[in-house]
């Protein structure tokens, strides 16, 4: 079990709570320990397009919430430095993520190591797509985001991919930045991964990260129905994604 893997098993929180937080962690999930607290809080925070996928994670973690966890930062009028309407959302201070803080940090600062990707699970990893994934390249790629690590950090979740999930990874650099990023670039590679994290997609708005593009009849319609049978979404919901992704693809548009 997860919770015998973390901190002597004593953390109180949920498993699919932790898996969610382990997951957000590499995305757009941070935890700190704000002065005069003892004890860490997790937050993220959605542009406000994708409030689905927002609201979805707050209510999966309502254990940590308190009275006052979700707020929205900037305004159509006034938007904030991301320039759009923001939701945040930050939990209660808790011993059980700072158990989580001690786990995923290094001095202070979070730092990606095998003993933070050994307790990811399926929904920690579906999470992580749905954060910082992107489908590319006519949506036959897939990318991972992961330009705030390190390049070693980088290399040591390229080879997590590769031997714990059995997933072919390739590192990018980011123009002549030293930033980097994971990709996917085989589309067998990239089906295996999707299956491994369909069951996870609970929210209809995350759909286009998960559905591949084909020229081919046969194919889409192969494709449809895996993501119909691993998913817990209609063929319907399915295929009005399909068609809207297609009409923001120029070389798909009917």
């Amino acid at each position: 079990m997860l919770a015998d893997r973390m901190a002597g098993g004593t953390a109180p929180l949920s498993e699919r709570c932790k898996e969610i937080i382990l997951g957000s962690l590499l995305g757009d999930g941070s935890l700190r320990i704000h002065e005069p607290y003892r004890n860490a809080r997790f937050a993220f925070r959605h542009s406000a397009i994708q409030k689905e996928y927002f609201s979805w994670k707050a209510r999966e973690l309502a254990e940590i919430a308190g009275d006052q966890s979700v707020w929205q930062q900037g305004s159509k009028k006034k938007p904030d430095g991301w320039g759009e309407t923001k939701l945040r959302f930050q939990s209660r201070a808790l011993p059980a993520l700072t158990e989580i803080f001690r786990l995923v940090h290094k001095h202070g600062k979070p730092r990606i190591r095998r003993k933070w990707l050994n307790v990811l699970t399926p929904l920690s990893l579906a999470v992580w797509w749905m954060d910082d994934g992107s489908l590319v390249a006519d949506s036959r790629q897939g990318v991972f985001c992961t330009d705030g690590f390190s390049l070693e950090e980088v290399r040591i979740l390229d080879r997590y991919m590769k031997k714990v999930r059995g997933i072919r990874t390739t590192i990018g650099q980011v123009g002549k930045t030293n930033r980097y990023r994971l990709w996917i670039r085989s589309t067998g590679a990239l089906q295996k991964f999707l299956r491994l994290i369909l069951p996870h997609i609970s929210v209809a708005s995350m759909l286009p990260k998960v559905l591949l593009l084909y020229r081919d009849p046969r194919l889409q319609q192969r494709w449809i129905s895996e993501v119909v049978q691993r998913s817990h979404f209609h063929r319907a919901v399915v295929e009005k994604h399909l068609r809207d992704k297609k009409k923001r693809w120029k070389h798909f548009r009917e």
